[in-house]
């Protein structure tokens, strides 16, 4: 239990042990009981083994040198229990506190966010140790310059990677702006994700564009084709991307979904504002549809009630309809996943890059080296998409309709 002391209270009514130091001490103590235990774990796994003599190869030896750890809270100082494994070619390491670790992973996403949010390196000196406290460790100006040096490492490797092993079923597209501080147009960064055959979602592009252009798109594309990636069954975007046309050319054969979000906004922004709920609520009806036929029959009911005093709204729901509905020849339970290109948005959605104006990181590739970070921590998080098994029929050739697989005639099967 964490023990109250008193403390003499200075001229300003403030005690000398503040809210967050006690917070720290509390995270200190729990970190400290967390690692006990999991020592004490491992060495009750291997009460059992024995030398030739009787004793124990398995057992706790003191305390490690106090080291710090910079975490959400602050900087903690601890000495981590030591294990003596005197099996051959067995090691402990802390799984909680690995013998290198300066900071928790927490933290390290902190620092990509901040510098594309326009803080220089320079700038973390002062703004740092006011989150984390004054002896937050690893995160001095040159650091973080080393670190941003690694991250362009990983990113010159992850452009380089074989994709040829992964047969991808879905992938989304989408063009991310946001600002470079040291240029006069903003950055647009391409950004591809695809599922693979077991659902796990993957990161496959993050390249600088030119106003989400068909040329930039198609540079992409054969850029991962060159690279080995076969073409995906479905690919999901908004309507206005030069990605299409690329796609027409590189990836001919993989069918195309229209982002529902970007039509969804597009057709409201048509119509007044006092009819924008009931509209909203049509609109839903028609993307939850249970089968193709009732969608279509939505959408004319749609172009009637509205068609004469708003056709540009008309207009821009029926526009590539075939493509805005052809979620439906995919499985039920991939629908929610493939009707939008919410997985590349909400990764994006902490730094509210289409929306609010910033500084921005100081160059274009540094920018990219960022975006490139943000995604590739945001992708050790994505889950799997829903009913994964139904990813590896679509990879085997199953067919569906209106959500459901088709099932092969007698003869056909024989």
């Amino acid at each position: 239990m964490l023990k109250v002391l008193e403390n003499k209270v200075s001229e300003q009514g403030e005690g000398h042990s503040t809210l967050d130091e006690i917070a720290r001490e509390g995270a200190r103590r729990m970190l400290v009981e967390a690692l006990h235990a999991e020592v004490a774990d491992y060495v009750e796994q291997h009460r059992g083994e024995r030398d030739e003599e009787g004793r124990a190869l398995v057992v706790r030896n003191g305390r490690a040198r106090k080291r710090s750890a910079t975490v959400g809270s602050g900087t903690l100082e601890v000495e981590a229990p030591r294990v003596d494994d005197r099996r051959a070619g067995e090691h402990f390491t802390s799984r909680i506190l690995p013998p290198y670790m300066r900071r928790s992973p927490k933290v390290a996403e902190v620092l990509p966010l901040l510098y594309l949010r326009g803080l220089s390196t320079g700038d973390f000196r002062e703004a740092l140790p006011v989150l984390l406290g004054e002896e937050a460790t690893g995160l001095s100006p040159t650091a973080i310059t080393r670190l941003v040096g690694q991250w362009e490492q990983e990113y010159t490797s992850f452009r380089k990677r074989d994709l040829s092993a992964e047969d991808y079923i879905y992938t989304w597209v989408d063009g991310v702006h946001f600002r470079v501080r040291l240029e006069e147009d903003r950055l647009c960064t391409l950004v591809v994700l695809g599922v693979r055959r077991d659902g796990t979602k993957e990161l496959l592009a993050v390249e600088d564009g030119y106003r989400e252009s068909a040329e930039s798109w198609s540079s992409v594309l054969r850029d991962l084709k060159r690279r080995g990636m076969k073409a995906p069954l479905l690919a999901i975007g908004d309507g206005a991307l030069g990605f299409w046309k690329a796609a027409c050319d590189v990836w001919p054969e993989t069918q195309e979904q229209r982002c529902w979000v970007h039509r969804l906004a597009n057709v409201l922004d048509k119509l007044p504002k006092r009819l924008q709920a009931k509209a909203k609520r049509a609109l839903h009806d028609i993307m939850n549809a249970e089968t193709l036929e009732d969608a279509e029959e939505e959408i004319d009911q749609f172009a009637k009630e509205y068609g004469a005093k708003y056709p540009k709204a008309v207009e821009s729901l029926q526009r590539e309809q075939d493509a805005l509905l052809a979620f439906f020849d995919f499985p039920a339970e991939h629908w929610k996943h493939i009707r939008s290109t919410n997985a590349i948005e909400s990764s994006f959605a902490t730094v509210r890059l289409r929306t609010r104006v910033t500084k921005g990181a100081g160059s274009r590739n540094r920018a990219l080296v960022m975006a490139f970070k943000l995604l590739a921590m945001a992708e050790a998080r994505w889950r799997k998409i829903d009913a994964p098994h139904l990813a590896e029929s679509l990879a085997l050739g199953a067919r569906f309709k209106d959500g459901i697989q088709i099932k092969e005639d007698a003869k056909e099967a024989a």
